[in-house]
């Protein structure tokens, strides 16, 4: 559907296989490069599963032999699971292209959404996505991940929102390249409950914040 309050095309497609996913994005990725299809975001969920950006080391990966999907994506490895909000938004990105600005207010769309729940976040220097700061509970803590590509001016992949996923999965690996923060979530930041159903359409409201102004 088109939301009024974006003008911005957004499909709910609920829990999917990654493989599958990455398919339609491709196919879709090619029609808005063609014109032949507006700029579209992809809300979903994954079943459990690792991807590996391009900048993933070895020892960043699962040490036990657990199956990791490599992507043309930026980034490192990083899980997808039940209980994460995914959004893939193709677009395509205004001339001259700047994909920092993008990335930027990729953030600034987990930053709010986080608000909307009564979780503050904010940006770390040099580390993208929605973090809780360092406080008595822990180290900086990740609770939405961002990993794009644009190619032909037209963005693929995109972010990541914890709601109330399995954390013990990222013990398996070193996420997002990242060993000296954590992850968390909605829920084991605010100590009560918040679903992928809780936070989809407050997702949806906050999708023009992609679009440069």
């Amino acid at each position: 559907m088109t939301s009024a309050l974006t003008g911005l095309r957004h499909r709910t497609l609920g829990r999917i296989d990654y493989l599958a996913a990455w398919d339609e994005q491709r196919r879709l990725h090619e029609a808005v490069v063609a014109g032949t299809e507006p700029d579209t975001v992809l809300l979903l969920e994954h079943p459990s599963v690792y991807t590996a950006g391009k900048r993933t080391e070895p020892f960043d990966r699962p040490m036990d032999g657990t199956p990791v999907i490599d992507v043309d994506r930026g980034g490192k490895i990083t899980w997808h699971g039940p209980g994460q909000v995914v959004g893939y938004p193709i677009l395509r990105l205004p001339d001259p292209i700047d994909v920092v600005a993008y990335v930027r207010r990729t953030e600034q769309l987990l930053i709010d959404v986080c608000a909307e729940f009564g979780l503050a976040t904010t940006r770390i220097e040099g580390r993208s996505g929605a973090w809780v700061p360092a406080d008595d509970r822990g180290p900086d803590r990740k609770v939405g991940a961002i990993g794009i590509r644009v190619s032909q001016g037209v963005t693929q992949h995109g972010f990541a929102l914890n709601c109330d996923c399995d954390l013990s999965v990222f013990d398996r690996i070193v996420p997002c390249g990242i060993s000296d923060a954590g992850v968390s979530s909605l829920s084991a930041e605010l100590g009560r409950q918040i679903t992928v159903a809780d936070v989809l359409p407050v997702v949806e409201r906050h999708l023009g914040t992609l679009l440069a102004q």
